[in-house]
């Protein structure tokens, strides 16, 4: 089973979540709905910027927690290597 860290934001350059899942299509399809009350419903957080793929879900734990701890110009460096127009990943899980 892959688990997947990830990164949400509410636009370019806007709020951003990271979060760690084992179905990532599911999951980022749960933020757009707004299914679950909490952090990415009340701030709009809903645009996939961003993801890796880890084999366990020990080290995917840690790799959220690390980048969790990061200052925010360091996230956002981490986007910007892959995807420096902020597109919305859904649609490439698909």
């Amino acid at each position: 089973m892959s688990y997947f860290v990830y990164m949400l934001a509410s636009k370019r350059n806007g709020t951003l979540y990271v979060g760690v899942t084992n179905d990532l299509g599911r999951r980022a399809g749960e933020h757009r709905e707004k299914c679950v009350p909490g952090f990415t419903k009340r701030h709009g957080v809903d645009i996939l910027v961003w993801y890796e793929i880890h084999e366990d879900i020990d080290t995917a734990i840690t790799r959220e927690k690390q980048i969790k701890g990061w200052n925010r110009a360091w996230k956002i460096r981490l986007i910007e290597e892959r995807n420096s127009g902020w597109n919305d990943l859904v649609p490439g899980l698909i």
